[in-house]
């Protein structure tokens, strides 16, 4: 039975306490033995009361302590543990390893996946990339991340940053780039809607084709006509200079090709 303590209780660390649950009712070898909130009230209904730590102190003996907080306060919690020499990993995309305190052995159990509470996902599918400083403490943090997902990968934390730089282009600024959509189409008092099944189509297709061959328009085709249409559409100033910018770029990467 491997035991785990989960400490945070945003929305990563929410999500990891429903997976890890859902595991164990499951059958699997995993006992979710705690998880610490400086507020038990964010907790509740996760996960029994007598389970919840609010003081690092009460903290109990665990194969595997999984920090899930902000980025900013990762090292701070690392660095208050009041133990030694346990297994403690962090789920950031971008925090290195080795800013983790060395008083205990470290590691990485980053899920790739963007978070929102209430928001059911199914955990089965999101990547897990995982990192240590052993092989064997990488066996622990591997058979766990098989209990919940089926996509484990080592990823070294070089290789993580770029992953999480490529991660906020694919997901962050997209998701900005609808944001820019919907502005347009509130303007034109066009509804968004109509534009929801390009959307899915569009993301579909990377699942059978490459971004490269996927990529489709007018920038694409360089169909400057169409090109000064929309740039003359555009009044507002930020949403002309991300055209061009993104025009340019997709033209650049047609003659790379």
């Amino acid at each position: 039975m491997v035991k785990v303590i989960i400490i945070g209780s945003g929305n990563v660390a929410q999500h990891l306490i429903n997976a890890l649950l859902k595991s164990q009712k499951n059958g699997d070898p995993i006992d979710l033995v705690q998880v610490f909130s400086r507020k038990a009230a964010s907790l509740n209904g996760l996960i029994e009361s007598s389970k919840i730590a609010t003081n690092y102190n009460q903290l109990v003996h665990a194969d595997l302590y999984i920090i899930a907080v902000s980025d900013d306060a990762i090292a701070a919690v690392s660095n208050q543990l009041p133990f030694k020499n346990r297994l403690v990993v962090h789920c950031s995309g971008s925090f290195p390893l080795g800013k983790l305190n060395n008083s205990n052995r470290r590691g990485v159990f980053y899920p790739l996946q963007t978070f929102t509470k209430n928001k059911e996902i199914d955990f089965k599918t999101i990547p897990i990339c995982l990192e240590s400083e052993t092989a064997t403490d990488y066996k622990l943090l591997e058979k766990v991340a098989q209990f919940i997902s089926g996509k484990v990968f080592p990823i070294n934390s070089e290789q993580r940053k770029a992953l999480h730089v490529a991660a906020v282009f694919v997901n962050n600024f997209t998701n900005h780039l609808y944001q820019i959509g919907s502005d347009i189409c509130n303007e034109h008092q066009v509804p968004f809607e109509i534009l929801a099944p390009l959307i899915e189509e569009t993301a579909q297709k990377i699942s059978s084709l490459s971004p490269a061959a996927a990529q489709t328009g007018p920038a694409k085709r360089d169909d400057k006509n169409t090109i000064l249409a929309h740039e003359n559409l555009l009044t507002d100033e930020n949403q002309l200079k991300i055209y061009k910018i993104l025009t340019q770029s997709i033209q650049e990467n047609g003659k790379k090709l």
